[in-house]
C-alpha cells in the first residue's frame, strides 16, 4: 500500500467490523485525517451512530453487497473469519487487505514518539495513565485506548504531534506489526492459549515485540516477572525496570485511604522523584502507575506534570468503575476476565467499604475458560458468594468441552458459596433477594455482564 496514512486524502477505506474498540478508534482518527471511511458490523452501537455522525458510512450487517469498485482499501480484524463475505468480494475484486494490527501500525510510522503498551494484564489503564501525563504535559498526543476515556470523550484523540499512545495486544502476534520508540511490557502471564503454545511461546512473542524497539528507544519492563530477565537481555535498547521493591524505578512510604487508593513516593536509582495520590484503587494500580512514570520519564515530562497527569486519572470505564448505590448497596463493574485480573481485583474490594462481597462473574470465551479451568477455581476464594453466568462466547462457538456449570461446580468443591443463572433477569432477581445495605456487587466480565449491576440499579 503506497499512500500516506498520515498526509494523503480522498483514499475510501472500509473496515469490516468498525463497530469495535480499536476498529472504531483507527476509522476516528483516519476520518480526522481527511479519509473516507465505510464500515460494517453486525449491529448498531453508540460506537457505529457516533462514526455515522463524523462522517463514515456505516452499513448494518455484513454484505458482499457493501464492498464497492471506488473501495482503495479494506481493514479487517483477527475475529474476522477468511469466509467472510466482504474479505471474499474484497479478495474478488483486488482490493488491497490489510489487518487491524498492519493498519496500527503504518498510521504510527508517522509519528516519532510511538508509546506502545504491551502485557497480558493493566494495558488499558496503564495506557490511559500514559496519556493523561502527556495531556497535563501539553504534548498534544494522538491516543488510542481499549476503553471509554472521559479525558478524551471517547477511546481515541487525533492530534498531528510526534506522539503516539497506543495499546499494544499479543492475541495472535498483533504487537508485533507496530513501530515502538518505547515499548512497555508490564507483565509475560498464560492467555490466548488458542493462539499460542504455551507461556514459553508467548514469551517469544514479547522477545520479538521488544525488539522491535530501535536503538536509541526504550524498553520499559516489570522487574519482578522472572520471564522479564531473558527479554532484557535479548533487547537492543534502553531498558528502564520498575517494581515496588526492585527496579530502577521503585516506590516507598505506600499508604492506602479509606477507598483503596495508595499514595506513595517514586525513587528513582534510590532518589526519591516525587509523591503521587492515586485515584484508582488496588495494589496492582501501584506498578501500572511505575510502568507509565518510567514511559514519562523517557519522553522527559517533568515530574511536576507527572503528579499532575497521575491525579487527574479518575479511572476508565470498566476497570473498577462505580455504576451507582441502590438501597445501601455499592455496584461496581469490572473487565476483569484472567485468574490473575480477577484476584486482582477481588483484592481491591477487599480492601473497599463493604460488609459482603456478592461477585457475579461471566466468563469471557470457550478456550480461555477450559485451558485456564484450574485457575478460575481457586480465583474467588476471598468473596461472600460468586454467582457465575453464562460463558460469553465472542469470536467463539460452543463445543460443548466446557461449560459455566462444570466450573460451578469445581468452584463449590471449594466450599465457596456458588450459584449459576442462565439469564441476565434471573440473575437480578437473586439479587434483589438477597442483597443487603452495605453490601458491595461487583460485576466481571469482559463481555457484557456489566448490564446486569446497570439492570439491578433500574
Amino acid at each position: 500500500m503506497s499512500f500516506d496514512f498520515i498526509k494523503d486524502k480522498d483514499k475510501t477505506i472500509h473496515f469490516i467490523g468498525i463497530g469495535g474498540i480499536s476498529m472504531s478508534g483507527l476509522a476516528q482518527i483516519l476520518l480526522t485525517r481527511g479519509f473516507n471511511v465505510s464500515g460494517s458490523d453486525m449491529k448498531a452501537s453508540p460506537v457505529t451512530d457516533k462514526l455515522a455522525s463524523i462522517g463514515a458510512k456505516i452499513y448494518i450487517g455484513q454484505s458482499e453487497n457493501n464492498i464497492t469498485n471506488d473501495i482503495d482499501l479494506v481493514i479487517y480484524t483477527a475475529a474476522i473469519s477468511k469466509d467472510n463475505p466482504e474479505y471474499v468480494k474484497a479478495l474478488s475484486l483486488n482490493i488491497p487487505i490489510m489487518s487491524r494490527a498492519e493498519l496500527l501500525g503504518r498510521i504510527m510510522k508517522g509519528h516519532k514518539y510511538n508509546v506502545a503498551v504491551s502485557g497480558t494484564h493493566g494495558k488499558t489503564t496503564t495506557t490511559s495513565i500514559i496519556s493523561h501525563i502527556c495531556l497535563a504535559a501539553n504534548l498534544d498526543p494522538t491516543i488510542l485506548v481499549g476503553g471509554q476515556l472521559d479525558a478524551i470523550n471517547g477511546n481515541v484523540r487525533s492530534s498531528n504531534s510526534q506522539y503516539f499512545i497506543t495499546e499494544a495486544c499479543e492475541y495472535k502476534g498483533s504487537f508485533l506489526k507496530f513501530f515502538p520508540y518505547i515499548g512497555v511490557i508490564l507483565n509475560i502471564d498464560a492467555d490466548h492459549l488458542d493462539y499460542y503454545k504455551d507461556i514459553d511461546d508467548i514469551q517469544n512473542a514479547f522477545i520479538k515485540f521488544a525488539k522491535l524497539i530501535p536503538k536509541d528507544g526504550y524498553l520499559v519492563c516489570y522487574a519482578e516477572d522472572k520471564r522479564m530477565d531473558k527479554v532484557i537481555s535479548e533487547s537492543n535498547c534502553n531498558v528502564i525496570t520498575y517494581g515496588i521493591d526492585k527496579g530502577n524505578v521503585t516506590c516507598k512510604n505506600v499508604h492506602f485511604n479509606e477507598k483503596a487508593c495508595a499514595s506513595f513516593d517514586v525513587c528513582k536509582d534510590g532518589n526519591e522523584l516525587m509523591h503521587v495520590q492515586l485515584n484508582i484503587p488496588g495494589k496492582h494500580n501501584i506498578l501500572n502507575a511505575l510502568a507509565s512514570i518510567c514511559a514519562s520519564l523517557c519522553l522527559n515530562v517533568s515530574s511536576e506534570n507527572i503528579v499532575k497527569g497521575i491525579a487527574n486519572f479518575k479511572g476508565i470505564h470498566r476497570r473498577f468503575e462505580l455504576k451507582g448505590v441502590k438501597s445501601g448497596v455499592t455496584v461496581i463493574d469490572d473487565y476483569a476476565h484472567h485468574p490473575t485480573e480477577i484476584k486482582a481485583t477481588l483484592s481491591a474490594a477487599n480492601n473497599y467499604p463493604h460488609k459482603r462481597i456478592f461477585c457475579v462473574f461471566q466468563p469471557h470465551t470457550y478456550s480461555r475458560t477450559l485451558n485456564l479451568f484450574d485457575e478460575f477455581t481457586k480465583a474467588f476464594d476471598n468473596i461472600d458468594e460468586l454467582i457465575l453466568a453464562d460463558i460469553y462466547a465472542a469470536r467463539e462457538k460452543d463445543t460443548g468441552v466446557v461449560s459455566s456449570n462444570s466450573l460451578g461446580d469445581k468452584i463449590r468443591e471449594r466450599n465457596v458459596k456458588c450459584s449459576n443463572f442462565h439469564s441476565f433477569e434471573d440473575i437480578v432477581s437473586y439479587l434483589n433477594e438477597n442483597l443487603e445495605n452495605g453490601d458491595l456487587l461487583l460485576t466481571i466480565g469482559a463481555g457484557d455482564v456489566f448490564k446486569v449491576g446497570e439492570m439491578y440499579l433500574k
